[in-house]
């Protein structure tokens, strides 16, 4: 087999995964890039709950315990816990495009980074998966004395993603370990580890995102976003 098909079986098969329709992640992120958007501690203690099959995300307790992010590729809002929208915008791709020094990050800003992150993240390696996708087998990188493999992948613009070209490491085990790209023309990595079953899906619980040089090696210090999942449910 390939190495998507061993990314595949590893985190619970594609079969079991087309059967799914809901997940329900209960997970707190922060970093330095929230303090520098001038939104420290403010996403922590979430339920995000989403499609598996269309990019659709509800955080309830975003930004505050009371008030809802939902986000859509086209469409971002922010709701009370009584259904009512507080604040909403249409096409945020291209409000959100040209402003990437604004500070502070307003909360319609945020939710649209934040569900078009962990929407791409929680849906991985499945994701792949999708014909539209092209994937390609890269020579594998040597690391620590490991040795893992890499998926170059290339999303076409129906998937809203922070990046066209996206490059995925994985271990001897076939689970994701690294993922490189460029979020507003800037090269990061997303580490990925502690992954753990969830009704029979295997997802890492722990995500670092880190600068990285154009030769690869990592920038530990300091790290731009941090992700913890507690518990996850997938239906």
């Amino acid at each position: 087999m390939g190495l998507l098909d061993d990314a595949l079986e590893a985190c619970g098969g594609l079969e079991r995964w087309r059967r799914l329709k809901r997940f329900t992640v209960h997970v707190s992120i922060d970093g330095a890039l929230f303090s520098r958007i001038g939104n420290a501690g403010r996403l922590k203690d979430m339920v995000m709950e989403g499609s598996t099959e269309v990019q659709t995300l509800q955080f309830t307790g975003f930004t505050a315990p009371d008030k809802c992010g939902l986000y859509q590729p086209d469409w971002v809002a922010i709701q009370s816990l009584q259904g009512e929208i507080l604040r909403s915008c249409r096409n945020p791709q291209m409000a959100f495009s040209d402003n990437h020094d604004e500070m502070p990050w307003d909360d319609l800003r945020l939710a649209y980074f934040c569900g078009l992150s962990l929407w791409n993240c929680l849906t991985t390696p499945f994701l792949l998966a999708q014909p539209e996708i092209e994937t390609e087998e890269l020579p594998p990188w040597n690391t620590g004395g490991q040795v893992w493999r890499r998926l170059r992948a290339l999303f076409p613009p129906t998937i809203v993603t922070h990046s066209r070209e996206q490059i995925f490491y994985f271990d001897d085990d076939g689970l994701q370990r690294r993922l490189d790209y460029h979020a507003a023309g800037v090269p990061v990595a997303h580490l990925t580890w502690a992954h753990q079953k969830f009704n029979d899906i295997v997802i890492p619980t722990l995500r670092r995102c880190l600068s990285r040089q154009p030769d690869g090696t990592l920038i530990t210090k300091p790290a731009l976003i941090d992700i913890e999942i507690f518990d996850a449910a997938f239906e």
